[in-house]
């Protein structure tokens, strides 16, 4: 469990777990007693500057534990500003994978379910959620393909090889108004989904996107794009149930 956030004034973070002992990195060590320090700066024995800070749930989202490959933040906050989703929304996510979503999502919402089908990756997501301590996320072995169980849902995201299966179970568990969000690689699963949508009486197909994040480098003078950027990690395609 992270503990502290320790920030050098070059932007590098360091993640201290436990507080009980002396911490050292390459600037030096940090005493034990200033570890128990908050909001401030402290030295290293080297006299090397840290701002020393409480963990938020983006700086344990850097240490979350990776089974399948997640859905990026730049991704999940598309997902949480085209919804809308509160502490008053309740959330089913299926295809939980390493639960980057679903932690997400229950970092925002009243309640958030999720639904995966394979034990080993069950077991990473319940390491997550117990690195974010998440009293609001519930974690079930269940094939959403079968069917859904909750009902009156405000939102469905769906990580799946082939979602199409679930429209028709979506249809019967979105409350009028609720959003359908589909996270899939390529775009011949989007056509073959966006297709079967439009054929739903209750699901109105809105938009597919992607999102490209480049960072900046600005440092005095020099001012211009990082030479790497974060391309394509997947499509989304954003439905809404529109009829009960």
């Amino acid at each position: 469990m992270i503990q502290k956030i320790l920030l050098t004034k070059t932007g590098q973070e360091f993640f201290v777990k436990n507080l009980d002992q002396d911490y050292h990195t390459k600037f030096g060590f940090i005493k034990k007693s200033d570890l128990k320090k908050s909001n401030t700066i402290i030295k290293t024995n080297k006299k090397t500057e840290m701002y020393i800070l409480e963990p938020s749930f983006t700086d344990k989202f850097k240490k979350i534990k990776r089974g399948p490959q997640i859905i990026t933040p730049k991704d999940i906050g598309t997902i949480i500003t085209e919804t809308g989703i509160n502490k008053n929304s309740v959330v089913l996510d299926a295809g939980g994978g390493s639960g980057s979503l679903s932690c997400f999502l229950a970092n925002i919402a009243k309640k958030v379910y999720c639904y995966e089908i394979r034990k080993d990756f069950i077991k990473i997501i319940k390491e997550n959620q117990k690195l974010f301590e998440l009293k609001n996320l519930t974690i079930k072995n269940k094939d959403i393909t079968k069917g859904i169980t909750e009902k009156n849902l405000d939102l469905i995201t769906l990580d799946l090889p082939e979602p199409w299966h679930v429209i028709k179970h979506a249809e019967k568990s979105l409350k009028p108004g609720a959003f359908l969000i589909t996270y899939l690689p390529t775009i011949t699963q989007v056509t073959q989904f966006v297709e079967q949508i439009k054929s739903s009486k209750k699901l109105f197909y809105l938009k597919t996107l992607e999102n490209i994040q480049r960072n900046w480098i600005i440092n005095n003078k020099i001012v211009r794009p990082d030479f790497q950027m974060l391309g394509h990690t997947g499509f989304i395609i954003i439905t809404r149930k529109v009829l009960k």
